[in-house]
């Protein structure tokens, strides 16, 4: 059963939509900042693409706000994002908003989050720490468990389908994806949410990704600190955000008169069994997560034009990256576009699977593939064309991969068809 994407929705570090988080990104311009909603003077890395200027108002109540993780306001708002612009909803609304026109019970949510409630869970221990069990919220477990993203969502917009979240870190958004497209392949519903929502940009969060050694800390020009495949790379930067698509069996959005914005052709999965963090230097496990991918749409390497590469701006991950996709795309590596667009948003966890998702399609879309910007001087393993700084037109794009590693060794890839 073919799978198409009918709605998008995002939260990034570039924009509160879809359409300004694209037109910023087409343009080559960088979401990270300084932080300043708490003080990070003492700590290493004191930089990331935080979420500016959101209000929670539009999408839920300020009792419901005041309960929920912020991951879990960036993920009901886009799936309101989506859902709208697929038909499902006519406006965006902070009261429950039910699904028109559809079985309820044939819809349903996978959507995850890498980490999930990370600020609550530290507030909620300073409150133990200094008032006593006593005072600890009754909303610290709902409030910041993975899945309540989801929850919110099907409760929200009434969907009784299969509710799943992903927590596969930073492969997360695909894994939702992928799975949820197979969802409705094997005929247990006919349309889903899917992607994930992130908001890692915590006190703890940031002491502990910097702990490993594995942020940036080119404190002084926060735009430039994320630079895949560049020799001056140091590491990722911390994003928040989410992405969603709504995914729908073709013939369901064939009767209803959707438009149909891609398809989803192809998914494959893998794990390193190699480290805890790093990748095998040859890139292997990478390298099958896209054959499988590749294999499932029954396609040849040479019908892919662009990969939106996982490409975090980490020494080791950047360039096993670029060795896997020139060993699967081997014909066509020197024409196939490559870029990570994590350079503009930083990378956003769990979320960064949906969020590059939304990019991959609209590269097809527009046939118009986003920059990778700060790469001033390519990495001497990085053998491919990375759009290095400025967007680019293309012609005759019509399959697109868009990647996802992450700790623990698991892998995803998914590939997107032109849809005309």
């Amino acid at each position: 059963m073919r799978v198409v994407v009918t709605g998008m929705g995002a939260v990034t570090p570039l924009g509160l939509d879809v359409e300004s988080t694209w037109t910023r990104l087409l343009n080559g311009e960088s979401g990270i900042s300084t932080i300043s909603h708490f003080d990070a003077t003492d700590y290493r890395a004191q930089i990331a693409g935080v979420i500016k200027d959101f209000d929670t108002k539009p999408y839920m109540s300020s009792k419901d706000a005041r309960r929920y993780d912020a991951f879990m306001h960036y993920g009901v708002a886009a799936t309101a994002m989506a859902l709208k612009e697929a038909g499902f909803i006519e406006e965006v609304s902070a009261n429950d908003a039910p699904v028109q026109n559809v079985d309820q019970e044939r819809f349903g949510v996978i959507l995850g989050s890498g980490i999930g409630g990370i600020q609550t869970i530290e507030d909620s221990c300073a409150m133990l720490t200094e008032k006593g069990a006593k005072k600890v919220s009754p909303f610290i477990v709902p409030g910041s468990i993975a899945n309540m993203a989801a929850g919110l969502v099907a409760i929200k917009h009434k969907l009784k389908g299969p509710n799943l979240a992903t927590a596969t870190a930073c492969t997360t958004g695909t894994h939702a994806i992928g799975l949820a497209a197979r969802l409705i392949a094997y005929g247990d519903a006919d349309v889903m949410i899917a992607g994930g929502s992130e908001r890692g940009s915590s006190p703890l969060g940031m002491a502990g990704f910097a702990a490993m050694h594995a942020l940036s800390t080119r404190n002084d020009e926060p735009t430039k600190a994320s630079r895949p495949f560049d020799k001056d790379r140091d590491g990722f930067v911390m994003g928040d955000g989410a992405g969603v698509l709504v995914l729908e069996s073709l013939a369901h959005a064939k009767e209803r008169g959707a438009t149909i914005l891609a398809e989803v052709v192809g998914f494959g999965m893998s794990d390193d069994a190699s480290h805890i963090t790093a990748p095998p230097e040859d890139g292997n496990g990478a390298a099958r997560a896209m054959q499988s991918a590749l294999d499932d749409a029954g396609i040849e390497p040479s019908s892919v034009g662009y990969v939106n590469a996982h490409g975090t701006s980490t020494p080791a991950g950047d360039v096993a990256e670029s060795i896997a996709i020139e060993t699967v795309f081997a014909p066509v590596k020197d024409s196939i576009l490559v870029s990570s667009t994590k350079s503009m948003t930083g990378h956003l966890l769990g979320a960064a699977g949906g969020v590059e998702a939304i990019f991959t399609i609209l590269a097809l879309q527009n046939q118009h593939v986003p920059p990778t910007i700060n790469l001033d001087n390519v990495e001497d393993n990085c053998n491919l064309d990375y759009v290095a700084n400025q967007s680019r037109k293309v012609d005759n794009l019509n399959y697109a991969v868009s990647n996802s590693f992450g700790f623990g060794g698991t892998n995803g890839s998914v590939i997107f068809a032109r849809w005309s």
